[in-house]
């Protein structure tokens, strides 16, 4: 593993990346962006409370937790968690304490119950 990669996943190197605006609560570093066919590589920054509401993916989704506890209707995950969902599984996603995961998508997902 690349000596940047080692120090962004586990030495809290991601603490001095610029974050964007995703979703309110939740802020985004692009690691990689989609790119026609090729999947999307993200950090998510969730403030405690956030959370993005029920979807759908379209795609393969992987998730590591990096900080924090992120959680969906099937449990909570703590640091080194490492969550899959599968294409065509639907799930909402919060942070009641607040997290920052690693995430790649195959393919964007699709917001099912907008707030």
């Amino acid at each position: 593993m690349p000596e940047t990669t080692r120090e962004l996943l586990t030495s809290g190197g991601w603490k001095d990346l610029e974050f964007g605006p995703f979703r309110d609560g939740v802020t985004i570093h692009w690691i990689r962006p989609f790119e026609g066919d090729q999947p999307g590589v993200a950090l998510l920054k969730y403030e405690a409370g956030a959370g993005v509401p029920r979807h759908r993916h379209e795609g393969l989704e992987t998730i590591l937790v990096l900080d924090g506890v992120q959680s969906d209707e099937a449990g909570d995950y703590g640091r080194g968690s490492y969550i899959v969902n599968a294409a065509g599984s639907e799930h909402s996603v919060w942070s009641d304490t607040g997290c920052v995961v690693l995430i790649q998508w195959d393919r964007p997902v699709t917001i099912l119950d907008e707030k």
